[in-house]
């Protein structure tokens, strides 16, 4: 009791001490940095519009709830998927969660970004200089998962961030901490989602490639070189706010209605509507959309309604999930996310 008292209070605080500005900032779009953590990942809620913070459960759950990672059904979850985002960027990202009962689940994460090569440009050489870079970003998080009840979850994940930049880099980190209830008020399959995204110091860029040579007249000296030194920038933090509900009908039929509310520091706020179709727990039809609140009439919320299905079986003691996501984009390319998952 005094354990569940006390995590209860550290996520109440770690709520409360949420950045002031997480109240619609749209006028701040752009502003931040790390922006590579806004990429979402995990197949089911992307087909759900990521309105899944009361409703996502499992290893793929790290993204959108840390704290929903506890009401695994297996000992061991491994996750890997793939997504073809915006200006034919890869998203590649890793998963493995396991628990050990009692103690809770540790899990481990990494995401990575393919941006492919980009041509190095100078003032004298604004068309190229036959040189090419690969920008690299790159996020691997630490999670813990525990649940206090046969009800109420609560999890924590840490990030480690690095970006590169040709001569340039930053690192840094940012925490994730989310509470999950289901059976709220007593209420069979109504669910409640909790989750405060990005929280972490500032971070900013250094590197040779802020090195300029200074400019001394009439000296006969070896060249000097001064460093730029690159203002700081925030990590894009959140909070979000969900609700869940599942009915069961005709007895091999389930269907989830799952909402959610983002207050984001440097966006928009965003409300969230996502759906999902089960057949005996063995395939699914999903559905969702997510609507952001515009400050502006000259900003425009670029993605549009997503859709999505997955396959679930049994081989021997091993669950085995395959879904696929598809993401409706403005001006790019439709996003396509295709993940496996594993249970032992």
């Amino acid at each position: 009791m005094k354990l569940t008292s006390a995590v209860c209070a550290a996520l109440l605080l770690a709520v409360a001490s949420a950045p002031p500005a997480l109240a619609g900032a749209g006028n701040r779009v752009g502003t931040s940095g790390a922006a590579e953590l806004l990429i979402p990942v995990g197949t089911r809620d992307i087909g759900m519009g990521g309105a899944t913070a009361a409703t996502s459960a499992g290893v793929d759950a790290l993204f959108w709830n840390p704290a929903a990672v506890a009401m695994m059904n297996t000992s061991v979850g491994l996750y890997v998927s793939h997504m073809n985002y915006i200006a034919d960027i890869g998203v590649d990202y890793g998963a493995v969660s396991a628990s050990f009962g009692g103690l809770g689940v540790f899990s481990l994460s990494i995401k990575s970004l393919a941006v492919g090569d980009i041509a190095v440009t100078t003032t004298q050489d604004p068309d190229g200089t036959g040189q090419t870079f690969s920008p690299q970003f790159f996020t691997a998080g630490l999670s813990y998962s525990r649940r206090l009840s046969d009800r109420i979850a609560v999890g924590i994940t840490g990030n480690l961030i690095t970006e590169r930049l040709g001569d340039v880099s930053a690192s840094g980190v940012g925490f994730t901490i989310g509470v999950q209830y289901t059976g709220l008020a007593s209420i069979e399959g109504l669910s409640l989602g909790v989750v405060v995204k990005n929280i972490g110091p500032q971070m900013s860029f250094s590197g040779a490639g802020l090195l300029n040579q200074a400019s001394v007249a009439g000296q006969d000296r070896p060249p000097q070189y001064y460093s730029i030194v690159a203002a700081p920038f925030e990590l894009p933090s959140s909070f979000e706010f969900g609700l869940g509900y599942r009915r069961t009908f005709a007895g091999d039929n389930s269907l989830l209605l799952s909402t959610g509310f983002e207050s984001n520091n440097f966006s928009d706020d965003e409300y969230k509507l996502g759906l999902e179709y089960a057949y005996q727990d063995l395939f699914f039809v999903r559905g969702g959309y997510d609507f952001s609140q515009k400050e502006s009439g000259d900003l425009d919320y670029i993605y549009g309604p997503a859709f999505g299905v997955g396959f679930h079986t049994a081989l021997g003691s091993t669950d085995i999930t395959f879904d696929y996501a598809y993401r409706s984009v403005k001006v790019f390319s439709a996003n396509h996310v295709f993940s496996v998952k594993l249970g032992f």
